[in-house]
C-alpha cells in the first residue's frame, strides 16, 4: 500500500485503510514504511502520530501511543495505596510500569495529577472502591504548600514569590527537552530546533550570522528533498521589526507564533515540546 496523500483527508482515509489491511492499528514505522507518508507532512497536518489516530477514530495502544486515562488511574491509584501517599515523580519512575510522560501531558504538570486522578475516580464512579486513595489525595491537597497562604489579604490567593532582581529569569519548565526552561530568546530558539529538527524531518547544512540564518534540507515527498531557508525568530512578527525580506526566507522558526497573517510559513516550537502541547517523540 503506497499513498501520495498529502492532505488531512488523505491521510486519514491512509491510515484508517491501513488500519483495516492490518486489523489493528498500525504503528508509526509501519505507517510510514507502508504509506511513504514522512514525518514531516504527519507533523505539518496533526502535530503528532496519536493525533492523526484519534482524528480518524483509532485505538491508540501500545508502545508510543497515549495509555488510556482507565489503565493510567489504576497503576497510580495502587502506587498510593501501597506507599500510603500521593507519588512524586520519582516515586513513579520507581514503582509504575508507565513514564510520567501519558499524565503529564494530560495535566500539563505534575503538580495538578492527584486533583485529576480524584477528578476522574468520582466522575467513573470508583469513591468506594478507592477511597482510601482519596483520602491520601485529600491529605496532600490540605497541606500547607498546597493549600497556598490561609490568612491576611492573600487568603485563597496563589502565593507569589518574590523576584530576585540580581538573578535572571528562565522559561517555564520543559520536561524531557535538552533545555530544561522554555527559551526567552532567539538563542534558545536555534537551540531547541537543533534538538528536534532530526524529528520534524530536518537536515541542517548551514547556520550563519548573515539573513537568513540557517539552510536545511526536509523531505517534501517520499525520497526527495529540497532545500529550504530559515529565519530564527523569538516571536514570529519579530521577522518584521528586524525588517527582513521576505523573498530571502522560505520559513520562520520561532517559540511564539503571534503573526497570524504571516505570508511565510511558520514553525512554531512550543506546539511541539511543551509539556500538554504536542509531544516531542513521534
Amino acid at each position: 500500500m503506497i499513498t501520495t496523500a498529502k492532505n488531512k483527508d488523505e491521510m486519514i482515509v491512509a491510515v484508517k485503510e491501513l488500519a483495516a489491511n492490518l486489523e489493528r492499528t498500525p504503528s508509526v514505522g509501519e505507517f510510514q514504511k507502508i504509506t511513504k507518508i514522512s514525518k514531516y507532512h504527519v507533523r505539518r497536518s496533526f502535530g503528532t502520530y496519536t493525533n492523526l489516530l484519534q482524528e480518524a477514530g483509532l485505538e491508540c495502544e501500545g508502545q508510543g501511543h497515549l495509555a488510556e486515562m482507565h489503565a493510567l488511574f489504576l497503576d497510580w491509584a495502587g502506587i498510593v495505596r501501597r506507599t500510603k501517599k500521593v507519588p512524586t515523580i520519582a516515586d513513579y519512575d520507581l514503582h509504575s510500569k508507565y513514564s510520567v510522560r501519558p499524565l503529564t501531558r494530560r495535566y500539563e504538570s505534575w503538580t495538578r495529577v492527584a486533583a485529576g486522578m480524584r477528578e476522574y475516580a468520582i466522575e467513573s464512579g470508583l469513591e468506594v472502591e478507592w477511597e482510601d486513595v482519596l483520602k491520601v489525595i485529600a491529605s496532600y491537597q490540605l497541606t500547607p504548600t498546597r493549600r497556598g497562604p490561609t490568612s491576611g489579604k492573600t487568603s485563597g490567593v496563589p502565593y507569589r514569590h518574590r523576584i530576585l532582581n540580581d538573578q535572571p529569569i528562565y522559561g517555564q519548565p520543559m520536561m524531557y527537552s535538552p533545555l530544561n526552561y522554555a527559551p526567552t530568546n532567539e538563542l534558545g530558539v536555534v537551540f531547541i530546533f537543533g534538538s528536534v529538527a532530526r524529528e520534524l524531518g530536518f537536515s541542517i547544512m548551514r547556520i550563519q550570522a548573515g539573513f537568513p540564518d540557517c539552510e536545511a534540507m526536509r523531505e517534501v515527498e517520499p525520497n526527495r528533498w529540497q532545500r529550504v531557508r530559515i529565519e530564527f525568530e523569538y516571536e514570529s512578527h519579530n521577522f518584521v521589526t528586524h525588517m527582513h525580506p521576505e523573498a530571502g526566507c522560505d520559513l520562520i522558526v520561532c517559540w511564539h507564533n503571534n503573526w497570524p497573517d504571516c505570508p511565510l510559513e511558520v514553525l512554531e516550537l512550543q506546539s511541539i515540546v511543551m509539556p500538554g502541547k504536542l509531544a516531542l517523540s513521534f
